[in-house]
């Protein structure tokens, strides 16, 4: 496994190198863009077991604030990356007090009505470009701009976020937080009868997740250089975050790595083959997924895999033992 990681890793830190197109470049720019806001979704959807289906909030605040930095002050967009975050610190705490009393589906639910909410306030914001949007910078003026022409500097920016991100998840899933965590989506009733005490630690897990998933809107942004409503807090949003996790498997360190392999080329060869109607073909790749993953594979392709690893295990020692016999 060891090996397999260091091949893994190489092969990402190779990949820009390996291609000879920027359209490839591009592509695997976004699925490390990708992985960065599944992951981050992860920490409370898939350890702490809080299904937020409005994580487009936060991603949507990620992305607007570095351009209302240019737009308004002519900062460069990095500058407003910091005061995102925070405001996304802000609107967790005021969204999860309330909603973290709820359970289940009714949480989700309450998650979508606000962001929901945010997005039309967001379109008819005068001062945010309501339904227009806003773009950054045509022409870099200085690095800080962080305005490429190439995606090659935005992968390995993104390869460094992820890495980071999943370094620190690394570390808290084996913390005594993570064990905190995975109880309380095991049960928040016998979590708290031992002791745990569950609204802060979802607080905690809602607050890491905010943080990130607006990191991920701003480097959003910055790629991109246009943001409008629906693309920074439109539903899809959300739910790809929750979809590609699921894909590859919530609650492990890889799985929305995983995921965002699988299913980001996949959205980008039907946007590419069918053009404008490649994005109502996403909606229906997303629905079937919801539905082969609920009905046959809830745990995700790790937990597929660690399964079938465990069946061949055990189909190899029945075959010993019958040999020795």
């Amino acid at each position: 496994m060891r090996w397999l990681g260091i091949v893994i890793g190489a092969a990402f830190l190779l990949y820009p190198w390996l291609v000879t197109d920027d359209f490839y470049a591009r592509t695997g720019a976004d699925v490390l863009l990708a992985a960065i806001g599944a992951s981050a979704w992860n920490i409370l959807g898939g350890y702490a077991g809080q299904i937020s289906v409005g994580h487009a909030m936060f991603f949507g605040i990620g992305a607007y604030l570095p351009l209302l930095a240019y737009s308004h002050m002519g900062l460069p967009p990095v500058a407003g990356v910091p005061l995102a975050i925070v405001i996304s610190l802000g609107f967790a705490i005021v969204v999860g007090l309330p909603t973290f009393r709820l359970h289940g589906h009714y949480f989700s639910m309450a998650t979508i009505a606000v962001a929901e909410l945010v997005r039309i306030v967001i379109g008819n914001w005068d001062f945010v470009g309501a339904a227009t949007g806003l773009m950054g910078p045509a022409v870099s003026r200085t690095w800080l701009d962080l305005s490429f022409r190439s995606p090659i500097p935005y992968y390995y920016l993104f390869l460094a976020v992820l890495a980071g991100l999943l370094l620190l998840t690394w570390h808290l899933q084996r913390s005594r937080m993570g064990y905190y965590w995975r109880a309380i989506r095991a049960g928040e009733r016998p979590a708290r009868s031992l002791g745990v005490r569950v609204a802060r630690y979802k607080l905690y897990a809602l607050l890491l997740s905010a943080a990130f998933t607006s990191l991920a809107g701003s480097l959003y942004s910055l790629m991109v250089g246009f943001i409008d409503p629906e693309s920074g807090f439109g539903i899809l949003r959300s739910v790809e975050m929750i979809i590609i996790a699921a894909l590859g498997g919530a609650g492990t360190l890889f799985g929305p790595l995983l995921g965002a392999v699988l299913l980001i080329p996949l959205q980008t060869v039907t946007n590419s083959l069918f053009g404008g109607g490649g994005s109502g073909l996403t909606y229906i790749i997303y629905g079937g997924i919801i539905v082969v993953l609920a009905r046959f594979e809830p745990g995700g392709l790790l937990d597929l895999w660690r399964r079938a690893s465990q069946w061949w295990s055990r189909r190899r020692e029945t075959v010993t033992v019958r040999h020795a016999a």
